[in-house]
C-alpha cells in the first residue's frame, strides 16, 4: 500500500470519526469504544431518500437527511480501503414541474465533490450523489447529539412554544365555547319549554332504546356481582357459555377510561398488547382482539418488542402460531390503523357496533396498530426530550410504522398477507407507503386495503381562518410557535387531569369547532366515550408537514403538487382527449401514476359531506385511468356522512362494517380461505366475482 494511499485512509478515519460523532446519541461516545452504546456505525437505507443509522449496539437512531447518511457510508468505505458507490435516489412517477423543483432542491454537491478531489485515489462514481428530495417531503432537520448549545436551543424553544401554543389552544377552546352558545341556549330554551331538545335527532328512538339497554346491562351486572361469588359466576358463565357466547367480562356503570381492553371485555372479549419495534427504532403498541373462549394470551415475553428488522424469514416461526387454531377454523388476521390526533381505541368505543368487535365477532383476527409516540412515546435510544425523538412526518409513519406493524401481525399469525383497513391519516401513510417511490413492496403483504374517508386530497376545511394562519407563518415561526417536539403537550396533560365526563365534552366542541364535525349520527349517550382515546402525542413536525406552508395545505394533495394536479384536472376535462387516454396505451395513460404492479386491491367508502378531506377526487382519479395499475374492488359514496361518521354513526355498521367484512372475505387468498373459518353473514360465493372489478368499472357500491 503507498504512502498515498495510507494518508487518504487515515484522513477517512479522522473524518470518519468526526461524523460518526456529529451522528450518535451521544457526543462524548467514541466509534472505537468497546462499552459505548449508541454510536453511529453505518446508515442503512429503507427507502433511498429515508436512511436510518445503525448502533454499535444494534441500535437505531431515526431518519437524518440522506446527505448525511452518504457521508458516513463513504468515509467508512474509504477508512477501510474498500470502494462505496451509492445510489443515486430518482424519484418516479413526478411530473415535469415536479422533477424540476426536485432539481432546484440539489444541495452542496460542490462541497461534496471537492472533498472527493482531495484525494488521489478517489473516484467520481465515489462522490456523494446530489441529495434529491421530493417536493412533497421536504427534508427533516438535523439536531445531532446533546450538547450545551443544543440543550439551550431545545429549552428555548420549549419554553416559547409551552406560552405561544397554550395561548393558541386557549383561542381555540374560547372559539369552540363562543360558537357553540347559540345551541346551548336552544338547547335550554326547548327544555324550560317541555319540549325533547333531542326529538328532532336522526336516530332519536335508537338512541332512547340503546340507553335503556345499556341501563338494563349495567342493573342486571350490578346484581350479579352482588349475589355471586367469584367462584360461581365462573361456574355461570361457564355453563350460559352455550346460549350466550360472548358473555361480558366488565360490567356496570361506564368508566370513560382510556383502556382497549376494558371495553373488549365488556362485549364479551379481550385484548392483549404487543409491544413493535420499528426500523429507526421507535416502540410502537400493537393490540390484539379475541375471544377469550378458544384464545389464550401469548406469554409477556413473546409480546416484547423485537428486532426492528422487519417482513424477514417466515419459515422459522413459532411452533405456537400453528397450534392457536386447527385448520378450517383458522381466523384471516386483519390490521385497523387509525387517524391524526386519534388512537386504536377509536374501532373499540361504540360497543357491539365498533369496527374492530364486529369483525372480531364475524370470526376476523383483528389487529390494532398505533402509530409511533401515541400516549406514551418510547424510543429504543432516545428519550421525551431529545429533538430527534420527534423529528418525523407523515412519511415515516408510512415507510416505518406501517410496514413494522405488518410484519409484526403476519410473524404473530403465520399467514402471508393481511386485511387492511385505515380511517383519515392511516388511509394516507398507506397511500404514501404504498407509492412506488417508497415501499411499493408491501402491497404484496395485503390482500385488500379498505380505505375510510380518505385522506388524500384537501377538502375546504383546509382554509378555514386558524388553519391560514398555521400556513402563513414561516418554518421557524412555526417551530417558535410549536417547538421541536411534541405538538402542544398540553392537550396530553388536560387528558390526564380532567375527569372524563368533562374531557369529553370538552373534546367534542373543539375537535367538532376545528373540523366541523357534529353528533347527529351518533349515540350521544356514549359521545363522552368517544373522546377517550384523542387526542394523543404527535409530532410537531407532522402537523407542520400537515398545516404548514410547505406541504399537504399548500398542494392540497400527498402525492402530487398543486400545478400537477391542476394540470391533470384540465386534461380530464377535455373530452377528446380523455377519448384518446382511453385508446392509448396504460402505461402511457400512467405516465404520472404513483403505483405500480405491486399495488393492492383498493376499497374506498367516501363521506360525501366530508369538509376535512376530498375523497371523490380520489375516485375520479381511479375513474380515469390515472392509475392503469389500481383495482379498485369496491366503492362507495355515503352522502349525509361526516368525517368520522364512517366509524361512529349509529348506522356505520350497515353502511360500512358489514361491506368491509364482505370486501376481506372476498379478497382473501384462496390458500388462506381454504384454511379459515366462514365468516358470519358474509355474501354467498356466488357473488365473489363482484369484488374482483378493474378500475374502469368501480366495484359493488355507490360511486
Amino acid at each position: 500500500m503507498s504512502q498515498t494511499q495510507l494518508r487518504t485512509r487515515a484522513r477517512a478515519s479522522v473524518e470518519y470519526e468526526h461524523q460518526a460523532e456529529k451522528l450518535s446519541l451521544d457526543p462524548n461516545c467514541s466509534v472505537h469504544g468497546d462499552d459505548a452504546n449508541g454510536v453511529a456505525v453505518k446508515a442503512t437505507f429503507v427507502t433511498p431518500l429515508d436512511p436510518v443509522i445503525v448502533t454499535n449496539d444494534g441500535n437505531r437512531l431515526p431518519s437524518v437527511p440522506v446527505q448525511e447518511a452518504h457521508k458516513i457510508n463513504i468515509l467508512k468505505a474509504r477508512a477501510e480501503g474498500r470502494p462505496h458507490r451509492p445510489k443515486v435516489p430518482r424519484p418516479r412517477g413526478l411530473s415535469r414541474f415536479d422533477v424540476q423543483n426536485v432539481e432546484k432542491n440539489d444541495v452542496n454537491r460542490e462541497e461534496l465533490l471537492r472533498d472527493d478531489r482531495e484525494s488521489e485515489t478517489s473516484r467520481l462514481d465515489e462522490a456523494l450523489p446530489p441529495s434529491h428530495t421530493h417536493p412533497l417531503f421536504p427534508p427533516l432537520p438535523l439536531y445531532g447529539p446533546p450538547t450545551l448549545l443544543r440543550n439551550l436551543q431545545c429549552l428555548t424553544f420549549r419554553a416559547t412554544s409551552a406560552f405561544l401554543s397554550t395561548a393558541f389552544l386557549l383561542v381555540i377552546v374560547l372559539g369552540a365555547l363562543f360558537t357553540s352558545i347559540p345551541h346551548l341556549v336552544k338547547h335550554a330554551w326547548l327544555w324550560l319549554t317541555f319540549r325533547d331538545p333531542n326529538g328532532k335527532r336522526i336516530f332519536h328512538e335508537e338512541e332512547k332504546r340503546r340507553a335503556e339497554r345499556r341501563k338494563k346491562e349495567e342493573t342486571e351486572w350490578l346484581r350479579r356481582k352482588r349475589e355471586l361469588s367469584l367462584e360461581n359466576r365462573h361456574q355461570q358463565n361457564s355453563s350460559s357459555s352455550t346460549t350466550n357466547p360472548y358473555e361480558p367480562l366488565e360490567g356496570g356503570p361506564d368508566k370513560l377510561v382510556c383502556d382497549i381492553r376494558y371495553y373488549a371485555r365488556r362485549v364479551g372479549l379481550d385484548a392483549e398488547e404487543f409491544r413493535v419495534q420499528t426500523e429507526d427504532g421507535f416502540i410502537i403498541t400493537l393490540w390484539h382482539i379475541y375471544n377469550p373462549t378458544e384464545y389464550k394470551p401469548s406469554p409477556a415475553v413473546d409480546r416484547r418488542a423485537k428486532s426492528p428488522q422487519v417482513f424477514t424469514d417466515q419459515k422459522d416461526l413459532n411452533q405456537q402460531v400453528q397450534k392457536r387454531y386447527t385448520n378450517g377454523n383458522r381466523r384471516y388476521p386483519v390490521l385497523l390503523v387509525h387517524g391524526l390526533l386519534q388512537s386504536a381505541g377509536a374501532y373499540c368505543a361504540n360497543d357491539d357496533d365498533s369496527l374492530a368487535f364486529f369483525l372480531c365477532k364475524s370470526g376476523y383476527d383483528v389487529w390494532l396498530g398505533n402509530n409511533r409516540c401515541g400516549f406514551e412515546p418510547e424510543h429504543s435510544l432516545l428519550q421525551y426530550s431529545d429533538p430527534r425523538m420527534w423529528a418525523w412526518n407523515i412519511r415515516q409513519m408510512g415507510v416505518m410504522d406501517l410496514p413494522a406493524l405488518i410484519s409484526r401481525v403476519l410473524e404473530e399469525t403465520g399467514f402471508e398477507k393481511l386485511g387492511l383497513v385505515c380511517h383519515s391519516q392511516g388511509t394516507t401513510e398507506t397511500f404514501v407507503a404504498l407509492a412506488k417511490e417508497q415501499r411499493p413492496d408491501i402491497g404484496d403483504k395485503i390482500s385488500v386495503f379498505c380505505a375510510l374517508a380518505p385522506a388524500v386530497y384537501a377538502g375546504p376545511l383546509i382554509d378555514k381562518m386558524y388553519l391560514k394562519f398555521m400556513r402563513i407563518i414561516s418554518p421557524k415561526m412555526f417551530r417558535v410557535f410549536f417547538g421541536i417536539h411534541s405538538f402542544i403537550p398540553l392537550m396530553m396533560i388536560m387528558h390526564r387531569m380532567l375527569p372524563g365526563k368533562v374531557y369529553g365534552f370538552m373534546g367534542y366542541l373543539v375537535f367538532s369547532f376545528l373540523f366541523n364535525w357534529t353528533d347527529t349520527r351518533w349515540d350521544r349517550g356514549i359521545r363522552d366515550r368517544l373522546f377517550q382515546f384523542s387526542p394523543v402525542y404527535v409530532s410537531a413536525e407532522s402537523m407542520r408537514w400537515w398545516l404548514g406552508r410547505e406541504c399537504f395545505t399548500k398542494q392540497r394533495c400527498i402525492l402530487a403538487t398543486r400545478e400537477s394536479a391542476q394540470q391533470e384536472d384540465v386534461e380530464d376535462e377535455s373530452e377528446e382527449e380523455r377519448r384518446e387516454d382511453a385508446m392509448s396505451d396504460p402505461a402511457d395513460r400512467g405516465r404520472t401514476a404513483w403505483y405500480d404492479e405491486h399495488v393492492p386491491p383498493i376499497a374506498l367508502w367516501v363521506a360525501g359531506s366530508d369538509d376535512l378531506v376530498d375523497g371523490r377526487r380520489l375516485l375520479r382519479r381511479f375513474e380515469r385511468g390515472r392509475e392503469p395499475h389500481v383495482n379498485v374492488v369496491h366503492s362507495k359514496v355515503i352522502e349525509e356522512y361526516e368525517h368520522l361518521d364512517v366509524l361512529w354513526a349509529m348506522d356505520a355498521v350497515e353502511q360500512v362494517g358489514k361491506e368491509v367484512r364482505d370486501v376481506l372475505w372476498k379478497t382473501m387468498p384462496e390458500d388462506a380461505r381454504s384454511i379459515c373459518r366462514e365468516i358470519s353473514g358474509v355474501v354467498g360465493s356466488s357473488e365473489e366475482g363482484q369484488a374482483t372489478d378493474t378500475a374502469n368499472g368501480l366495484g359493488t357500491g355507490e360511486a
